[in-house]
């Protein structure tokens, strides 16, 4: 019997609350049985495991749990074509044992589903057990769905996370010179992606990446787990991602890519196991999500010094909301420092990080080049935060000795309101560079608690205005003149 069959009469069964009719019996026992022919034979008559009641029925639209009276961004993702075909990765021979490599399975299964995405779509399900794969590509028109107890492991054989080219907005890998392990999950130039599920989980078990980084014994620049470019109208919703080896999901240059109800987790030492980073993207909603990582949850990036300069390929419309966690190394949100390609038009609103070391964080450098600009952020909370708000530089950190000490980035039109920090130990950090200061940054209605009586904002090459601010920010914000930023 197919896993698909019993939820589906179950459902069925569920809806006779009287007596049948013995005619009644025999249609109904007549369409199960044909039913049954028809999943057996594979025919995709029927969904398998709906989403909200809806994800996984050929021919109906996504629909999100209501959160009444909430704004959300999700209109970013448009409704998705049917799935006409729908299959089990067991028809494909995997094993779910969590011993037996399944990566040959998954190319297989890519390799059908990819005859469909012409045809009205396909979708892969991952039912209940232990699924070890190596990286594997998706493709357009495809839903890839991790039932109740599915997990899927990451390889630990190395050869199984080939290495692919470095991206051009980057010129090198972000850690090695030369190329770069690939994805566990990959795609590049695809539309019409979902990956979800009944709350299963992918785990990249990034242990033995991890001590590669900390032994320097690491030959090439870490894969993520999920890595979409180049690619358009993708869904990630409603799984659980763990033990990320590098960044846990990066879109770049991609556009209408939303990330929501999604429990991202690595231990809080693990090196660089980012959150979520959209890079280069547009159109980008990130909601509703709790990570734990050992660098950002957030990062808004969009490429390096002057390969990121000469790609021009900015991050914008971005929007994060209702995103919470701990990370004790990095920030709740950072912009940048990887920000060449510039990055404009961000929202950040009701955010909440605790026992991390910085709230929200603009980062970036001498021969970043680019632009930071129109930043709103607001509602923020934060418990046991070093620092709450921080501007950085002089990270130096650069791919090569070709940067250009000369591309300054700019950075102006920033605006924090409604902020609250409880036991913090340091007030803000507010650092520009020299002969690029950061200029248009408007503060409101900030509150940093829990500081010792002897704690002062620190503020260089920065200006804007203030109103609403505890304690007293620098004299560099106080500025009274009329701003039609702040």
């Amino acid at each position: 019997m197919m896993d698909n069959e019993i939820p589906y009469t179950k459902k069925l069964m569920g809806t006779i609350n009287t007596r049948p009719s013995w005619a009644f019996l025999i249609l109904l026992f007549t369409a199960v049985a044909i039913l049954t022919l028809q999943i057996k034979n594979e025919k995709p008559v029927l969904p398998i495991w709906p989403l909200s009641g809806r994800v996984g029925f050929p021919g109906r639209v996504i629909e999100f749990p209501g959160r009444v009276g909430k704004p959300t961004c999700v209109g970013f993702f448009k409704n998705v074509p049917e799935r006409k075909m729908v299959k089990s990765i067991k028809y494909f021979g995997g094993i779910g044992d969590g011993k037996t490599s399944n990566t040959a399975a998954f190319w297989r299964a890519m390799r059908f589903m990819e005859t469909w995405q012409e045809k009205g779509g396909a979708q892969l399900n991952v039912p209940r057990g232990r699924w070890v794969t190596g990286s594997f590509n998706l493709t357009s028109n495809f839903t890839l769905f991790l039932e109740e107890g599915a997990v899927i492991l990451g390889s630990q054989n190395p050869e199984e996370w080939p290495i692919i080219e470095p991206l051009p907005s980057y010129g090198r890998g972000r850690e090695r010179l030369g190329g770069r392990h690939i994805s566990l999950i990959h795609g590049d130039g695809l539309t019409n992606v979902v990956i979800t599920g009944q709350n299963g989980t992918i785990d990249g078990q990034g242990q033995m990446w991890w001590e590669l980084w900390w032994n320097r014994t690491l030959e090439h620049t870490r894969g993520h787990l999920v890595e979409m470019m180049n690619s358009q109208n993708i869904l990630i919703y409603n799984l659980t991602f763990l033990n990320s080896p590098f960044w846990t999901i990066h879109p770049v240059y991609c556009s209408n890519v939303v990330i929501k109800d999604m429990t991202i987790l690595a231990p809080l030492k693990a090196p660089n196991t980012d959150g979520i980073d959209p890079d280069s993207s547009k159109n980008v909603c990130i909601e509703d999500c709790y990570i734990e990582s050992g660098d950002d949850l957030v990062a808004v990036k969009s490429g390096w010094d002057q390969y990121g300069i000469a790609m021009a390929r900015p991050s914008s419309n971005i929007i994060v909301r209702r995103v919470s966690g701990t990370t004790p190394t990095c920030s709740g949100v950072g912009i940048g420092s990887e920000m060449s390609g510039g990055i404009s038009d961000v929202i950040v609103e009701d955010l909440h990080v605790r026992d991390s070391a910085a709230g929200i964080r603009i980062k970036t450098d001498k021969g970043r080049g680019g632009y930071i600009a129109n930043i709103t952020i607001s509602n923020i909370t934060m418990e046991r935060v070093k620092v709450p708000i921080r501007f950085s530089r002089g990270a130096d950190d650069h791919p090569d000795e070709n940067w250009d000490l000369k591309a300054l980035p700019k950075v102006k039109g920033i605006s924090i309101s409604n902020v609250v920090s409880f036991n913090s130990s340091k007030a803000p950090l507010l650092e520009g560079i020299v002969n690029a200061p950061f200029e248009g940054i408007c503060m409101k209605n900030v509150s940093i608690l829990g500081l010792p009586p002897s704690a002062r904002w620190t503020c260089k090459f920065v200006s804007g205005s203030s109103d609403g601010i505890h304690p007293p920010p620098c004299p560099e914000l106080q500025n009274s003149g009329p701003s039609s930023w702040c």
